[in-house]
């Protein structure tokens, strides 16, 4: 290429010369070799590595550029022009050759440095992952950045993670404990902005208490000879459909008030409910279940209530009245009795699911629609309205008297539907399915079930299914299998002929249940 274009130059010169003196002749061999060889080099100061070189020198009618990095082939720049080359952060040797129009060269050899720029105005975010209080997520952005690195704290010699600016990248910890989250950011070169942020992960124990989480620390206090231990549910069944509860053992000899307390993480707020409800099992009826609450720093700030039991060997549901409790002496101690006033006898005991209640009647599965002491309270959207409406065909499948009706008005939204809020969350320990009986006018729409937290919406899972029958009932199944029951999912939300805006027409269901 360099010899074309000399051959051009000389092709030019031989030319203008021929017209203006066909007479003079040119002595190349007179041209001297190209001299002050150098070049001007501008690093840009955006960690991209982009040099612009500048060439000089007398004499010269083109530049060769070699780059000294892995580019083998040389750049061509023709006298006053530059070249722009984009370089990794390092030490280069740049050769510069100067070409005379009859070929001479001369060459020089300039060292270019290429550092990058630390980044800079790094902004870490972190966030506890919701509904999981072991987890966090880590995100961040900065200046001149190439990417970045977070060191979690958590084990010995650890590798760092990667992410892009953008990226959220999610972690786990094995345990509570306060951990310095390191975030790097790398500018492509030598040069990185580091930060560190304390994380502290606590799991406490809030009501509702339902034992069944793995990362929760059940630490029972016992005293009077008792002993209480999280356990296998020993009657799963419709009162009580928990996997694993609480078990307090009144060993033989043990004290008249033997018990066993857990302190939660918080005070308990009695502010809108003074009653707080809770699972027992007990080998006999008749007994008197005491449950104390006290302050966490005071014991003597305390108060008690008793109930008696009314079923042996099976789950029963008391209740116990603080109406009156003093909110502001921040009970955060529950201290549980079984049978007390009498010395144990080595029997076991088991309680779950405490709670603060009302003490009225709540909506909870399996939703049938049927009691006339509950309020079955829907909240529309979209354009659709539900209610609960007779049976509009007392059949086969479905012989209810009462049933939900959903009626998707005429141009409602493709997403219109409505959701009940229950009383206590779901309990998918032990089965992890939900049925729901369904009426629609027309066959191969979807019905779509989604399960929010009541406090975060943004904790919700959802499922679709496809009605197969028209005018007659059915029932669905929706495969909530792997659901993290921790999310402690309460409003049930269905949408019917989901993705189709509405036309007017009526559907219903009914005995909404969990199921294996």
């Amino acid at each position: 290429m360099k010899k074309v274009q000399l051959i051009l130059s000389l092709f030019v010169l031989t030319f203008i010369f021929g017209c203006s003196n066909d007479n003079n002749d040119i002595n190349l061999d007179a041209i001297d070799n190209p001299t002050n060889i150098s070049a001007l080099m501008t690093i840009k100061q955006d960690n991209t590595g982009k040099v612009t070189i500048l060439p000089r020198g007398e004499g010269i009618t083109q530049y060769e550029i070699y780059f000294g990095d892995t580019t083998t082939s040389p750049a061509f720049v023709n006298p006053g022009e530059t070249i722009d080359h984009n370089y990794a952060e390092g030490v280069y040797q740049v050769k510069i050759v100067g070409v005379t129009l009859n070929g001479k060269r001369s060459e020089t050899i300039q060292p270019l440095t290429v550092s990058y720029l630390a980044p800079t105005d790094l902004v870490p975010t972190i966030a506890q992952v919701p509904g999981n209080n072991m987890a966090i997520t880590v995100q961040a952005s900065a200046n001149l950045e190439t990417y970045f690195q977070v060191y979690f704290g958590d084990v010995p010699n650890e590798v760092p993670t990667n992410f892009m600016q953008g990226e959220v990248i999610t972690h786990t910890y094995a345990a509570t404990g306060t951990y310095q989250v390191i975030i790097v950011a790398l500018s492509g070169g030598a040069a990185t902005t580091q930060t560190t942020q304390s994380v502290t992960i606590s799991n406490p124990i809030l009501l509702p208490v339902d034992f069944e989480s793995a990362t929760l620390n059940y630490a029972f206090s016992n005293f009077g000879g008792a002993n209480t231990v999280v356990a296998n549910n020993p009657a799963v069944g419709a009162s009580n459909t928990s996997a694993k509860v609480a078990r307090l053992t009144k060993n033989s000899g043990s004290e008249v008030w033997a018990g066993s307390f857990l302190e939660l993480g918080v005070p308990i707020d009695f502010s809108t409910l003074k009653k707080i409800k809770m699972k027992v099992f007990s080998p006999q009826a008749g007994i008197t279940i005491k449950m104390k609450l006290e302050n966490l720093t005071n014991s003597n700030i305390n108060t008690e209530v008793d109930v008696t039991n009314t079923v042996a060997n099976n789950w029963e549901e008391v209740t116990f009245d603080f109406t009156g409790v003093n909110n502001a002496n921040n009970y955060q101690r529950v201290v549980v009795f079984f049978n007390f006033g009498n010395s144990g006898t080595g029997l076991n005991y088991y309680f779950d699911d405490i709670q603060l209640t009302s003490g009225l009647p709540i909506v909870t599965l399996p939703l049938t629609f049927e009691s006339s002491a509950l309020t079955y309270t829907f909240t529309d959207f979209g354009g659709a309205t539900a209610s609960v409406a007779n049976n509009p065909d007392a059949t086969g499948l479905n012989t209810s008297a009462k049933v939900g009706k959903l009626i998707k008005g005429n141009a409602s939204q493709v997403w219109a539907g409505s959701f009940i809020e229950l009383g206590t969350p779901i309990n998918f320990a032990t089965q992890q399915k939900i049925k729901m009986k369904v009426w629609s006018p027309q066959a191969g729409i979807i019905v779509k079930m989604k399960l929010e937290n009541l406090g975060n919406s943004a904790i919700n899972t959802e499922l679709d299914a496809t009605t197969t029958v028209a005018n007659g009932w059915e029932e669905l199944t929706y495969n909530f299998t792997g659901i993290v029951n921790s999310n402690n999912y309460q409003r049930v939300v269905v949408f019917f002929n989901f993705g189709v805006a509405g036309t007017g027409s009526s559907y219903y269901f009914d005995d909404i249940k969990l199921s294996n």
